[in-house]
């Protein structure tokens, strides 16, 4: 009975006996063991003195089942109990094996079976209903909330199907004009770095016209200074063969001088020659990779509108087949008719027959009136022989031999 004070039925098979086991334990758990299965011999003593009834065991075992049992359900309401029925069986299993343990009884199996209702008491049938007609309800809920989610999904799909389009499109514009940005970026800051290139260039040959200019006053004033002093010593020191070797001297400083400043020269057309290689190197780079890139977007264009067409052609074919109901043969002659298929083929035939003069000859054996039986039909078949010959000669140009006879201007035979 439950704290509501509903009476139920709670059908359950126990198989309980003494614990033994074969496996070997620790000194502990066997001790454990034989303690229970002294508990259950003090339990069985009498009835093999005769001093109890054989159901006393029985008896006992099932007092115990049912008592905790009693006691769990007090605590507990009938809709705790049906819906947790679970727990509910877990602690009456947990609570008689713990008051079985004080008679060394162990349960090797309880098998629960579901709640029932007493009879006059139908709680459990009528809270079935509830639940079955709840779960009615909720499905029949749940249908109509799946298809308004249906055909909302349906139009929030369309429409962001077109959302999605309009973003494309505006993405693409976007692309385009940022793609058409970026080279122009590009082209700009190629400039720029060829006008900063120039400018570093003017710089440095600004310093080193500086550096040369003065390292030539700088050698002028030493040649000054040198002659200066080769003249003192002429005057006071050194002889006329002195005099010849520093202005021997003299010339070959002003001959390497002369070479110093060629190389320099040279050098420095060389620098520029190389500069301007490279600068032409650039805008020719330059100008094929704008000329790929310009090949490359016509391609990706041509791909998207031959991808276009033909969505375009599939949905059209699609839309025709609908409309003719699923006729293929229908949608073929359409389609063979809108292409103008068959004036093709009628134009073809025409061409391949223009031009040609087709002989046709016709004959007449007569009315095939008249009478003479036989003889009518040998002069029926000698009435053909004549046409014969003639029809040979248009068709073929060949006459025939002169036992047949000959052709008249006419197209008659003569004999």
């Amino acid at each position: 009975m439950s704290s509501e004070k509903l009476p139920f039925v709670l059908p359950a098979v126990f198989t309980i006996g003494p614990q033994v086991t074969t496996l070997k334990l620790g000194d502990a758990a066997e001790a454990a063991v034989e303690a229970k299965l002294l508990l259950y011999a003090k339990l069985i003593a009498p009835l093999h003195l005769g001093g109890a009834s054989a159901s006393r065991v029985h008896d006992l075992v099932k007092g115990v089942i049912e008592g905790e049992t009693r006691v769990l359900a007090a605590q507990l309401t009938m809709d705790e109990i049906f819906t947790g029925t679970k727990m509910f069986k877990k602690e009456v299993f947990d609570s008689v094996q713990k008051e079985l343990d004080q008679f060394g009884l162990f349960i090797y199996n309880a098998n629960v079976k579901q709640l029932v209702d007493v009879p006059g008491h139908e709680y459990f049938s009528y809270l079935g209903q509830k639940t079955q007609q709840e779960a009615a309800s909720r499905a029949k809920v749940d249908v109509a909330e799946a298809r308004m989610k249906g055909k909302v999904g349906a139009k929030e799909r369309t429409g962001l199907t077109l959302q999605n389009a309009a973003k494309v499109d505006a993405e693409t514009k976007v692309l385009s004009v940022r793609q058409q940005g970026e080279a122009l970026k590009e082209e700009l800051a190629m400039k720029k770095a060829g006008w900063d290139r120039q400018a570093k260039v003017a710089e440095v040959e600004a310093a080193k016209a500086v550096a040369i200019r003065d390292a030539e006053l700088q050698m002028e004033v030493e040649i000054k200074n040198a002659l200066c002093q080769t003249e003192k010593l002429k005057a006071e020191q050194l002889s006329k063969a002195t005099v010849q070797y520093d202005t021997q001297v003299q010339e070959s400083n002003a001959l390497f001088y002369g070479r110093q400043k060629a190389a320099e020269a040279a050098l420095y057309e060389e620098m520029k020659a190389a500069e301007a290689r490279k600068a032409q190197a650039d805008a020719l780079f330059f100008e094929q990779k704008m000329a790929e890139d310009a090949k490359l977007y016509a391609k990706q264009r041509e791909a998207e509108a031959l991808s276009l067409v033909g969505r375009a052609k599939a949905d059209y074919v699609a839309s025709m087949l609908a409309t003719l109901g699923g006729d293929y043969r229908a949608l073929r002659d359409y389609l063979m008719i809108d292409g103008g298929m068959y004036a093709e083929m009628a134009r073809i035939n025409a061409s391949a027959v223009n031009g040609l003069r087709p002989k046709i000859s016709v004959w007449s054996n007569g009315d095939g009136g008249g009478e003479g039986g036989a003889l009518q039909q040998v002069a029926g078949v000698y009435k053909m022989l004549p046409p014969l010959p003639e029809t040979v000669h248009e068709q073929t140009g060949m006459l025939p031999p002169a036992w047949m006879g000959t052709l008249s201007k006419d197209g008659a035979a003569a004999n």
